[in-house]
């Protein structure tokens, strides 16, 4: 049997191609994802393990920002002092960073990074564990000069002795490049601008006298817990405002602030993992019931030879491993050569990591065979349990086709149980009250209707297909009625085709429904809230200084100016909870830039000192009423005790803010959280000026200032797009992947149904079928298949998307809206892609020798 086996694996290793490619695919995401991620890690693990001092000394952050505020948080330089006379401090060091600032050339053009990374100003202290060393020109000296890193000086052509602009919290200065500095170990893909450390503190801080940290080097011998524990005993009762960290510890803390970054692009990537796998499983179960139908007669001579159930069933699982295995170890080396792609990739986008330092671990193979085996077993188990039951008598007979005509009742009764638990888990989403029930039955209704369409498919072959290729009959004679009853003489492997590009399709359809909808209640409640004629913002929502909100003040045309700030808050409420949100604060004249819906109180009441604003609805959840008395904590360990002054009612869980809709007047958080930076700015055109002059004024106002943009209505409905954009984009290549293995699956079909109606074409083209009718013929199928799965999946997806806008609707996005162009524009996509699935089994079909075919068995 094993002889056997392999000899049958050797046999149809060309069918079985394409089989293995969806487990290379599959299996790749896998293990590029896990080798790029363990990689970088690594690569950050020893970046921030080299250059952290022994102990860190940094104020306390009480809360983790969400939203950039703006503020940083200092602590008094002659600490340093202090603690350099700890024993068992060799050495302390002052140290300046500030994160966020702008740096413009002489064209009014920023120099740091365009990926989303910072740029950041620090105080020039080197030592052995500085991650940049000077390579040219000398160190700054002075309130105006500086030096940059050597990677952004080459991608921004910047020189030693090019004059700059630097633009921080506390204003714009010039300053000329003196020196350039290059990275000794990974870059990060920030850009670096190194100050004397009196004008990092007085230019950056704002403060002669601050510092954002303390460095502490242990003597030798001393360990770091060791040093971190005689400099908190040292500190005594100050201790409690400061955070006190080891080199590990620092380490750990910047890796994990890293994590997010690196999580999305793992997560994203095991996501095209789990849809190749999904889709891969629908290709190789077809694949393997094709062949197990095109061997019945060898299977029944096995059994009339003596091989028993077991036997046969273990030969096809073992037929199965052997692919899983073969797609398993190509799919690995793919996955090696994605993750080089992948690190190649971030150094495009200015993160330097050595491909040659690349870190494969032990879990990487392990985890990519599991997976690989893992899909081929599952998708054969039912193939081989099926091959397991041939009879020795099939060998007698001329042929058989295995499973036409046998009845689908156990599919249908099967498919409805799961299919009535899964719409009765999706209507209890579209009732829900609370958004965590909500997704949960979300999730599990698409999961049961997923099922329940890919088992119950099979049954809609017939009756949606006999009216997708209606018009066949009529537009191409004979050969369309052929094609189209080639479709239906086997219900469950068209099923089982169409569902490869039915689960893609689901997705796309159920996303671009969400999003659509997401996009028609954000321009809603963008047409209802702002009021402003412009919005000045940075273009990433990074805050920036009060300079820039004096300039626009003093513009020419500009009438009323009101600005905003975010920070984090903490707040204690009634029922026991407490809730971390970013609350916003406003000048007393927002309602002439902005309209809010109170149902209690009114602006004046939300602004007011020692108010705040918040959502009704989060009010009442938590039992929060107009007049309560809210403890809320503010960055650095301030606390207030602040009156509910007003309750909003926006049609928005969020509010004005973030979770609970929460703000105040701007006096009350420059008091309790004082040092932030302007998030936005709005202003009105004085009377006498058109918007379109303001909006001139303006814009040559902030020429000088690259870092923001002004935004009127329409533009900022289409910030909000195209931050939308990014989810459409990962879902439609996510479809992309989908119908790439959807195809595949197709054109495997295909091309063993080729094989499996080999007498049937000769007979066909020996009284008279030409080469071209039968070329057309199996397009025309190719097509009808794509576009019942087409029609399948964007059904489902459809529901799907219905029930995640009512969902989004519990955060008060409101609107639904069905993207149809989108729709027809994937229905007529999937023709197109019946029609190249059908290119070369079309074309091997027309091929075939008349007589040698009529003769085949």
């Amino acid at each position: 049997m094993l002889k056997a086996t392999l000899r049958s694996f050797l046999a149809h290793k060309g069918r079985l191609l394409l089989s293995a490619l969806a487990v290379i695919l599959s299996v790749a995401f896998v293990a590029g994802s896990l080798i790029f991620s363990d990689t970088v890690s690594r690569t950050f693990d020893r970046l921030f393990a080299s250059t952290a001092a022994d102990v860190t000394v940094t104020p306390k952050e009480t809360l983790d920002e969400t939203i950039p505020s703006g503020q940083t948080l200092t602590l008094p330089a002659s600490l340093a002092d202090r603690l350099a006379r700890v024993d068992g401090v060799a050495a302390a060091r002052a140290e300046v960073d500030v994160d966020g600032l702008t740096v413009a050339d002489e064209n009014r053009e920023s120099v740091g990074p365009t990926t989303g990374a910072p740029t950041i100003g620090t105080a020039w202290n080197p030592t052995e564990r500085s991650p940049v060393e000077l390579t040219s020109g000398h160190a700054p000296k002075g309130d105006g000069q500086v030096m940059i890193d050597a990677d952004t000086a080459d991608d921004k052509d910047v020189a030693i002795g090019d004059r700059l602009t630097v633009i921080g919290q506390e204003g714009s200065f010039p300053v000329e490049v003196v020196g350039i500095v290059t990275f000794t170990t990974t870059n990060p893909g920030a850009a670096l601008v190194f100050f004397d450390t009196p004008t990092a503190q007085t230019k950056l801080l704002g403060d002669p006298e601050g510092a954002t940290s303390i460095a502490l080097d242990a003597a030798e011998g001393v360990s770091d817990p060791e040093l971190k524990r005689r400099v908190a005993d040292a500190l005594g009762a100050d201790g409690g405002a400061y955070e006190l960290r080891t080199a590990g510890e620092q380490a750990e803390s910047d890796v994990e602030q890293l994590g997010g970054f690196l999580d999305i692009i793992k997560y994203v990537m095991l996501g095209f993992a789990g849809v190749a796998v999904l889709v891969g499983v629908f290709l190789i179960v077809n694949t393997f019931s094709m062949l197990i139908a095109q061997r019945t007669r060898e299977l029944g001579l096995l059994r009339a030879l003596g091989a028993d159930r077991r036997q046969v069933r273990r030969s096809v699982i073992t037929e199965a491993l052997l692919l899983g295995l073969v797609g398993s170890t190509a799919g690995l080396a793919a996955g090696i050569g994605l993750a080089v792609g992948l690190i190649e990739l971030m150094g495009l986008m200015g993160m330097n990591i050595r491909a040659t330092e690349m870190v494969i671990g032990w879990g990487t193979p392990v985890t990519a065979y599991v997976v690989g085996l893992g899909v081929t077993f599952v998708a054969a188990y039912l193939p081989a349990r099926r091959a397991a039951g041939v009879s020795p008598m099939a060998a007698l007979a001329d042929a058989e086709i295995a499973e036409i005509g046998r009845p689908l009742r156990l599919r249908a009764v099967l498919g409805s149980v799961v299919g009535a638990a899964g719409a009765a888990a999706l209507v209890g989403c579209a009732l829900a009250s609370k958004t965590s029930s909500a997704a949960s039955l979300l999730g599990l209704g698409v999961l049961l209707s997923l099922i329940a369409a890919v088992i119950a498919g099979p049954l809609l072959v017939r009756p949606v297909i006999r009216v997708l290729g209606g018009a066949f009959p009529a537009l191409f004679g004979s050969i369309g009625r052929m094609s189209q009853r080639n479709a239906l003489r086997n219900p469950r492997r068209t099923g089982a085709t169409a569902a490869a590009l039915m689960v893609g399709l689901a997705l796309v359809g159920g996303m671009s429904v969400a999003s659509a909808s997401m996009t028609k209640s954000f321009d809603q409640q963008i047409d209802k809230t702002l009021g402003a004629d412009f919005v000045v913002q940075n273009g990433n929502f990074v805050p920036f200084p009060r300079e820039i909100t004096e300039r626009i003040r003093d513009t020419e045309g500009a009438g009323l100016v009101v600005r905003s700030q975010f920070t984090t808050i903490a707040l204690r409420l009634p029922d026991g909870d407490r809730v971390k949100t970013t609350a916003a604060g406003y000048e007393p004249q927002l309602d002439e830039v902005a309209n809010i819906t109170y149902a209690q109180g009114d602006t004046a009441d939300a602004l007011a000192a020692g108010h705040l604003a918040m959502d009704k609805d989060f009010a009442e959840d938590h039992g929060v009423r107009l007049g309560s008395t809210v403890p809320v904590e503010f960055q650095g360990g301030r606390r207030a005790e602040l009156t509910v002054g007003a309750l909003t009612d926006q049609e928005s869980a969020d509010g004005f803010g973030s979770q609970g809709g929460v703000y105040f007047g701007l006096a009350t958080l420059e008091e309790y959280a004082p040092g932030g930076q302007d998030a936005a700015v709005y202003v009105n055109a004085a009377s006498g000026t058109s918007p379109d002059d303001l909006r001139a004024a303006l814009e040559k106002t902030l020429d000088p200032y690259p870092q923001v943009q002004v935004r009127d209505l329409a533009d900022y409905k289409d910030l909000v797009h195209d931050q939308i954009a990014v989810l459409l984009y990962l879902v439609y290549a996510l479809l992309g992947l989908a119908i790439i293995i959807a195809v595949l699956g197709v054109v495997n079909t295909l091309a063993l149904s080729v094989v499996e109606r080999t007498r049937e074409i000769g007979l066909l083209r020996a009284i008279g079928l030409a080469r071209r009718q039968l070329r057309r013929m199996i397009r025309l199928e190719s097509v009808v298949i794509a576009v019942f799965g087409a029609v399948l999946g964007l059904a489902l997806g459809l529901v799907w998307g219905v029930c995640t806008q009512q969902v989004l609707a519990l955060q008060g996005m409101t609107a639904l809206a069905i993207p149809w162009g989108t729709i027809v524009a994937v229905v007529i996509g999937s023709a197109v892609v019946g029609v190249v699935a059908a290119l070369l089994p079309a074309l091997r079909a027309s091929r075939m020798n008349v007589l040698a075919a009529i003769a085949h068995e």
